[in-house]
């Protein structure tokens, strides 16, 4: 082969490549528009299950207004406007989300709840300022509850106050498609009665309900509260919103509520199998602990049939070909063509 004609080759190799990610990335607004799942925290069926998430499963990432996303007692109450919207096998958008705002691997769970802002309270902006001040200095922190709301509340430095100033002393909360409304602490049964029924998919025992219980949660700010599928009602945000959940750890501990600039986007459509490649050969992160059996049987499906499809299609294609009209004219000519040549020669 030429140099010239592998150019081509590998040229048109890439502008395809090129041509199928600017595609995903019209189509999600985010970039990269894909995400390959490690881990089984959203597994529905342990054999693998085409609908629900799997590990080796490539997601598609939506880049969708995070105030947009829609919450698991928001499409289990009847009354809603998104009742009985479900993705990914059961009600409510999954999100992507970065730790705490932390980089690193990002967890897809499911949103559950959301909580948002009631009644506030205007700052110390003196006080803040000059914790503001001290950031500067090494080994401070971020003003605490305590400096920005000596009066009560929760330091939530995302939403403006009624005093124009960005951050706000959140003292109440509600929570769209529950009863919560207007209080200082959330508690939320997913009983079927107070909101939609979420299933722990465990026996009830001791102090623990076979469904999920939010209890006198006392969120740091406005957010998301999320939970794997699989992971049994043990919650991201740990037990200080649930009894015996473990939570999900970052460099600054626990996940707090999923604030609107952590998350990435939201779970788009599932593409099977298509990942597992990726985490066998990963030098990092769980690899391919995780990955079904099924999935394996699926890849190499998918690998089988890539590979047949040519062998297939080329003698088709090539027996269309030669018995069609066009061909037979084009034979025609050519021969019409030899044959005046070769008049002219004889002339």
């Amino acid at each position: 082969m030429s140099l010239t004609r592998l150019a081509r080759e590998v040229a048109i190799a890439v502008a395809m490549i090129a041509l199928l990610v600017g595609g995903l990335f019209l189509h999600t607004g985010t970039m990269p528009p894909l995400v390959v799942v490690e881990s089984s925290s959203m597994v529905h069926d342990e054999g693998g299950e085409i609908g629900s998430i799997d590990a080796g499963d490539l997601i598609l990432v939506h880049g969708r207004n995070p105030d947009g996303i829609v919450t698991f007692a928001e499409a289990t109450q009847a009354n809603h406007p998104d009742f009985g919207y479900a993705t990914h096998g059961m009600e409510g958008d999954v999100v992507i989300y970065e730790k705490n705002g932390e980089q690193g691997t990002p967890i897809i769970h499911r949103a559950i709840l959301r909580v948002v802002a009631n009644a506030t309270a205007t700052p110390d902006r003196a006080a803040l300022a000059e914790a503001n001040h001290r950031m500067d200095e090494p080994h401070s922190a971020e003003p605490t509850d305590d400096v920005a709301c000596p009066e009560g509340g929760a330091w939530d430095p995302t939403l403006r106050d009624l005093d124009g100033g960005m951050g706000t002393c959140v003292l109440t909360w509600d929570v769209p498609g529950t009863p919560v409304r207007n209080q200082s602490t959330v508690t939320v049964h997913f009983d079927g009665t107070e909101a939609g029924y979420y299933d722990c998919k465990r026996p009830a025992h001791g102090n623990a309900e076979a469904y999920l219980v939010v209890h006198q949660w006392e969120p740091t700010h406005e957010g998301l509260l999320t939970l794997g599928d699989a992971n049994r009602c043990s919650v991201d945000q740990g037990p200080s919103a649930t009894n015996g959940s473990a939570g999900v750890h970052g460099a600054n501990g626990i996940v707090e509520a999923i604030r609107t600039d952590w998350v990435i986007g939201r779970a788009g459509a599932e593409i099977p199998w298509l990942g597992v490649l990726k985490l066998v050969l990963s030098s990092s992160g769980p690899g391919a602990v995780y990955v079904p059996n099924s999935s394996y049987i699926g890849l190499a499906g998918v690998i089988g049939a890539v590979l047949a499809v040519p062998l297939f299609l080329d003698p088709l294609v090539l027996r269309i070909f030669a018995s069609s009209p066009e061909r037979e004219e084009a034979k025609r000519e050519r021969a019409m063509d030899l044959m005046l040549k070769a008049l002219e020669e004889e002339e």
